[in-house]
């Protein structure tokens, strides 16, 4: 089960002015579920998004790029689950184009002012026929506030459906921030194998919006891992809506950091919930490498920790081995790294110092952290100010059983 992670109620979720969300259960690989999304958004609106770095990014992805290079104005979105439409060459690229030419027909506007997005199973042709039956309903199911709708439709693996809203004052005008992502399996960055789409009903303009997807995305997103593979299909979309009546924000704007923080803090939020129901996770851990020399070198540090199998699965088995955390420091790849200086705890255990294990440790008190089902591990490099926070899950047998029957 998901750890400390509950479903969100609809009556959290705030709706943007602006923006419009349609459902259909279309049974693109399954029957009876909400598995197609469509989003709606008013003249006016701006759209910034960051994709997979994967070379074999997703048909959809490279329709999406192409798209949003045009300059049109994106007016809607699509989104189905149940099928990656990656791997899938020409055919892919044409079915990605079909959809949104179909899409704009019953919307009325350009094919190039809309986004398409596909997530599951990978080398399978997208179903059309399923896909284009399914798009009226979407439309005719149009509502801002279909967040939480919104949000179970994108799910894959996932066990609990992720979304969050949050508002805030900007020259005395609230504003409001509400988003959804999905994701379970298959994360690590760059990006993290997911799907989010933050909106909010902010004027900002568009050098503001792509610093700050940007900027969410570096702060959320890719600072989570689960099983170290990063997806064909991942997308990060922030869209502002224009509706609230403030001046517009830009890059120097003083609302700006508010603006900038809020949509961050709910990125961060949609990202942790992702770690939280990591597929078969039983724990989350948060690696927090402090006190080094610059940024990458914390990052490199935590990441090795963070995606070594053999640190996963002795938080899962809550057995203190942690001289596999020691030897994941020492193959993070920092050639200078002064194992002397470094220290480790484990929450607020000190674990190991002066290049061993600390004089006051004891595997009792190793075992009893592990025990929990939040788990801090800190590591002091103390050569510097800077410092990097990755959040990852533990390895259970049941990742292994998802894994193995995912497309059965």
């Amino acid at each position: 089960m998901p750890v400390n992670l509950s479903a969100p109620q609809a009556h959290e979720l705030k709706p943007i002015a602006g923006l419009k969300l349609g459902i259909a259960k279309a049974e693109i690989r399954k029957p009876d579920r909400k598995d197609m999304l469509v989003m709606h958004l008013a003249q006016g609106s701006r759209v910034a998004g960051v994709f997979t770095t994967n070379k074999f990014c997703a048909a959809p992805v490279t329709v999406c790029r192409e798209h949003l290079a045009s300059q049109q104005p994106i007016r809607a979105l699509l989104v189905n689950t149940g099928n990656a439409n990656a791997g899938t060459g020409d055919q892919g690229w044409q079915d990605a184009k079909q959809s949104c030419q179909a899409l704009a027909q019953l919307l009325d506007i350009a094919p190039e002012q809309v986004l398409p997005f596909s997530t599951g199973v990978i080398l399978e042709p997208l179903p059309m026929d399923r896909l284009l039956a399914g798009m009226p309903a979407c439309v005719a199911n149009l509502d801002e506030n279909h967040w939480l709708d919104a949000a179970e439709s994108i799910m894959t693996t996932d066990i609990v459906a992720k979304a969050a809203s949050k508002q805030i004052q900007i020259d005395g005008v609230t504003v409001t921030v509400t988003g959804i992502s999905k994701g379970s399996g298959m994360i690590h960055p760059n990006m993290a194998t997911m799907l989010g789409y933050v909106a909010t009903d902010a004027k900002v303009s568009q050098a503001a919006l792509d610093k700050m997807v940007r900027d969410a995305v570096n702060r959320s997103f890719n600072c989570i891992t689960v099983d170290g593979d990063t997806s064909t299909n991942d997308a990060f979309i922030l869209i502002a809506t224009g509706q609230a009546d403030h001046a517009e924000i830009d890059t120097h704007s003083a609302g700006y950091q508010v603006l900038s923080q809020a949509i961050c803090d709910i990125a961060i939020q949609l990202a942790k919930a992702i770690v939280r129901d990591g597929e078969g996770a039983t724990k989350l851990m948060t690696i927090q490498v402090e006190a080094g020399r610059d940024e990458q070198e914390c990052r490199q540090i935590a990441y090795a920790i963070a995606g070594s199998p053999l640190v996963k699965t002795a938080f899962f088995a809550s057995d203190p081995n942690l001289g596999r955390i020691l030897a994941a420091i020492g193959y993070a790849g920092i050639s200078d790294l002064e194992v002397d200086k470094l220290k480790l705890y484990l929450n607020d255990v000190l674990v190991a110092e002066n290049g061993g294990r600390a004089a006051s440790y004891t595997e009792q008190q190793g075992a009893a952290v592990m025990q929990q089902a939040e788990i801090l591990v800190r590591v002091v490099l103390n050569r510097g100010t800077a410092q990097a926070t990755i959040w990852t899950c533990d390895f259970s047998y049941d990742y292994v059983k998802i894994n193995a029957s995912y497309r059965s």
